[in-house]
């Protein structure tokens, strides 16, 4: 009598054999998951450095090599509040808010019915408006510096809170238009016709239908604008005087003639820092989706 043998499963159940297909797919995503893990903490790490150099005294900040085992203190943030540096950083928090915050506001209301009008209801040569709004961002800010200057101090709005929220809203309107677009060129055409059948007026279709479905884009577009009316610093040194000095023109005062104070300086850029990370962690879903929303066709 013979017997058959049943060929022999190369690898045990449930397993894969070295150099499969599934296993080099494994090998690959944990490559890859290492590597994001090592791009991120590069990256984080003078952010880290920053915060740990916040809590040092000035001595132990400016030793060469760096302490990172120094003993912590909150004397540059007492320093910081206190004014110990100069002026109080409260007006230029509170004028880089109203800046940026009014600016953002301003950049939405503004992008999204032209948005509209260049992608739902097309208007003629679209695409020659489009370009305009892209050449807009080719030009150097510094160019463009001069002629601002002249025009702000020919109406009398130099060091003016109000004057400069315009600026940052002429600055962020084009990409905010841009990314708007993208994001409502993917809405389906027949939302908008269905609404016009049921009666909605242009204002409606804006805000009940438009408006939700673009959500995540909304949010996107506006901390994108938020972030970069919050960090500019070459029209606001230009512009602005002591009255509606921001954020960023505020951290230039700590490198003086008397040296470089870096454990307040540190302290004053983590807390500049902030609100730039609290709405970001706070919207990093809808940032997500928003910037996802029209690469997927």
């Amino acid at each position: 009598m013979t017997t058959t043998l049943a060929p022999r499963a190369s690898t045990a159940a449930g397993r894969t054999a070295p150099g499969t297909p599934a296993t080099k797919n494994r090998l690959g995503k944990a490559a890859l998951t290492v590597l994001t893990w090592a791009i991120g903490i590069v990256f984080i790490t003078p952010v880290l450095y920053m915060v740990l150099t916040s809590f040092h005294s000035e001595i132990d900040a400016a030793s060469n090599p760096p302490d990172l085992f120094a003993p912590l203190t909150l004397d540059g943030y007492r320093a910081f509040f206190g004014g110990e540096s100069g002026a109080s950083p409260w007006p230029s928090l509170i004028n880089s808010a109203w800046a940026s915050v009014g600016s953002t506001i301003l950049v939405i209301m503004l992008a999204i019915p032209a948005a509209y009008a260049l992608s739902v209801k097309p208007v003629r040569k679209w695409t020659d408006v489009m370009f305009f709004f892209l050449t807009t961002k080719m030009l150097p800010a510094v160019a463009g510096l001069m002629p601002i200057y002249l025009i702000a101090a020919g109406i009398g709005l130099l060091d003016n809170i109000w004057f400069l929220m315009i600026i940052y809203t002429a600055m962020n309107l084009p990409i905010a238009i841009w990314m708007l677009r993208s994001f409502l060129a993917d809405v389906p055409p027949a939302l908008f016709e269905a609404a016009s059948i049921d009666g909605a007026n242009l204002i409606q279709t804006l805000r009940r239908i438009i408006m939700p479905i673009i959500s995540p884009g909304i949010a996107a577009t506006a901390l994108i604008c938020f972030i970069f009316a919050w960090n500019e610093l070459l029209f606001a040194k230009v512009l602005t005087g002591v009255v509606a000095q921001t954020a960023p023109v505020y951290l230039t005062g700590f490198v003086t003639s008397q040296g470089l104070f870096l454990a307040q300086l540190c302290a004053a850029t983590t807390v500049v820092c902030l609100p730039v990370l609290v709405a970001g962690f706070a919207a990093q879903d809808k940032l997500v989706q928003g910037l996802s929303l029209g690469a997927v066709k």
